[in-house]
């Protein structure tokens, strides 16, 4: 994720919207007893919680994808695994401002 992206984020005057979503009885139960455990406010934030890490987990992968088939082509293209890596390393550097 980008760094802009990331710092929009972590704002706490994000707009929030309201969603409905059913769940069985039992789950919800659940949920209420498990954010206590863990310390969290109410089941609505163990909610927000979950959703996050698996949007987080799936933003990650989606973005990962198109950068390993563009190096698979290259790879296939004949382009020197040494060449890729020399690139990839300067561009996480560009990417992370680390010179």
């Amino acid at each position: 994720m980008k760094t802009s992206d990331l710092r929009k984020r972590l704002r706490k005057d994000r707009p929030i919207t309201t969603v409905t979503v059913r769940m069985p009885e039992d789950v919800v139960k659940d949920l209420k007893r498990v954010a206590l455990t863990l310390g969290f406010s109410s089941d609505e934030a163990l909610i927000r919680y979950y959703v996050g890490q698996g949007l987080r987990v799936d933003l990650e992968r989606f973005n990962y994808l198109p950068i390993q088939t563009l190096i698979d082509n290259l790879k296939h293209q004949g382009v020197d695994n040494t060449a890729i890596d020399k690139a990839i390393e300067k561009t996480e550097r560009q990417a992370f401002s680390i010179r």
